[in-house]
This record gives C-alpha cells, structure tokens and sequence, in this order.
C-alpha cells in the first residue's frame, strides 16, 4: 500500500453475529481493529514502547456502519509529522514526574532544550507578588493570557481543582483553592455504593426528587454558593472591582448561575502558555 493510500473492509458487523461466524470472539475484525489501536498508541513517548510496522504506517482508523478504513501515512503518524518541525518546546506542567519523561525523550529527539514555564522569567510578563514556587504553572498561565496593567479580573478554572486566582494591575497576588467539581462527584460515586453514575447539569429546582436529581442539585447549587463567595470574600478583602473569568471543562455549566457579568475563556491556558513562548530566545 502507498503512502496516502486507503484500506476499506466493509461487512464488519459480521464480527457480531454469533450463529453464522461465531462471534463475537478474540478473533474477530472488530477486536483485531481494537488491537491495532493499541499498537498505534505505542507512539507516545511516555511507554518507551519499541515501533512496529503498524505504529509507523497507520495514521488513522475510521469507522462507519458495516465499514473500517485505515490510513496509511507514515509522514503523518506523530514522530515524523511533528518532531522535525518543531522550532520551541515549552511546558506548563503541574505533573514533574511526566514532565521528565516527555522532556528527556523530545530533548534526545530534536535536540531542542525543552522549558517548563516557570523556568523563564515570566515577571517580565506579570508581576507575581507570591511564593512562585507555591503556584502551579497552569495558574500562571492563566494569570498571564489575561493580565493587563489597569484592569483586575478573577480567574475560576474548573479542573482537578476549581482554582480562583487574583490579578490585580498586572500582579499576581494569589488566590484560593476548592475541591474539583468532577473530583468530588467522582469520589462521591465511588464511595456510595448505591449512587448511580451522574453527569451534572444545570437543575433549577432545590428540592430534589430521587437520588440523581438530589445530587445534582447539591453540587450545582452548592458549588454555585461555594464561587458566589469566594468571589465576594475577595472582592470584601482587596475592596475592588473584578471581571470574572471563567475556564476549564465544567465553565459552562455556571457561567449564567453565578451572580454579576462573567466571561467564558476556553483557551486561557493555551493563550497564557502562548505568551510565555516569546520569552524564548
């Protein structure tokens, strides 16, 4: 098969019919398929997994109604496409075990040095009125894709943590630390052995009727107090004026519950991370 060339097999419903064909077995096109998946993610770095010819050749693999197709692109399987592109390497990690490993593996591969953002001298970009050592990178971030010299903004990411973060005139001065929304209905789940599995969503009624609509409504309206306070403590203690923003997966859910104007920003991290590359000469 040339490169840029396509596979298609098609009937492979076959894989699920028991009585002519005998499946679903360990031998069937389907789980062969799922096979090959996993041989494909052996690219990452972080398994130090020895390449195959499927890990090199296949690119990507569809599936459709009855229908597989895989791509046969070596230039576009991970190592080729983006390796020798690369001009900086730049890292906003809060996991320095991992960090490591991608570190190591890329900086033998390009032979780039390879930064981690609080590494640079990003007071250039934000005045940080904190122990720097204490602030996870991704908070930085953050702080840096917004920060500008005569406005003042709380920044509420919904991650592992719902992290607030003050930024006031291009200073950096802290911020609060919550329990993670996801985390907690997660532990929750996995504690109560009669809790079904959730997904939150925005409730308006207190009262809930069973235990699914019970638990939603704590968490919704309880984290929906929780940030209301938090932001008028801050805003009780520093005795200023704040645009809110929002960011990280669960922003969505709360953007039109908590009280006064807030913003969606998706991409804050990214943007922050963004910044910080032009320190890199």
């Amino acid at each position: 098969m040339k490169e840029g060339g396509k596979i298609g097999v098609e009937d492979t419903g076959t894989s699920f019919l028991k009585k002519e064909f005998n499946n679903p077995s360990k031998y069937s096109f389907i789980n062969y398929s799922k096979n090959i998946i996993d041989i494909m993610h052996i690219r990452s770095p972080l398994l130090h997994k020895s390449l195959n010819f499927y890990s090199k050749k296949i690119f990507l693999i569809e599936f459709f109604e009855s229908i597989a197709v895989f791509s046969i692109d070596s230039k576009k399987c991970f190592l080729n496409k983006y390796l020798n592109s690369l001009e900086k390497i730049l890292f906003c990690s809060v996991v320095p075990k991992k960090f490591l490993l991608i570190k190591n593996y890329l900086s033998k591969k390009t032979k780039l040095k390879c930064f981690e953002l609080k590494q640079l001298n990003i007071e250039k970009l934000i005045n940080i009125k904190v122990n720097r050592k204490q602030i996870g990178s991704d908070r930085l971030a953050n702080a840096i894709s917004i920060s500008k010299s005569n406005k003042n903004f709380i920044i509420v990411d919904f991650g592992t943590a719902t992290n607030f973060d003050v930024v006031i005139k291009n200073n950096y001065i802290g911020g609060v630390l919550a329990p993670g929304v996801q985390l907690s209905l997660s532990n929750l789940i996995n504690k109560a052995s009669l809790i079904p599995p959730i997904n939150l969503n925005k409730i308006k009624k207190v009262i809930g009727k069973n235990t699914s609509s019970a638990i939603k409504s704590g968490f919704y309206h309880g984290y929906t107090g929780l940030i209301d306070n938090i932001i008028k403590l801050i805003i009780k203690q520093t005795k200023k004026n704040f645009s809110i923003i929002l960011t990280g997966g669960l922003a969505h859910l709360f953007a039109n519950s908590i009280k006064g104007k807030v913003q969606i920003k998706k991409d804050l991290t990214i943007s922050g991370v963004l910044k910080v590359t032009n320190l890199i000469k």
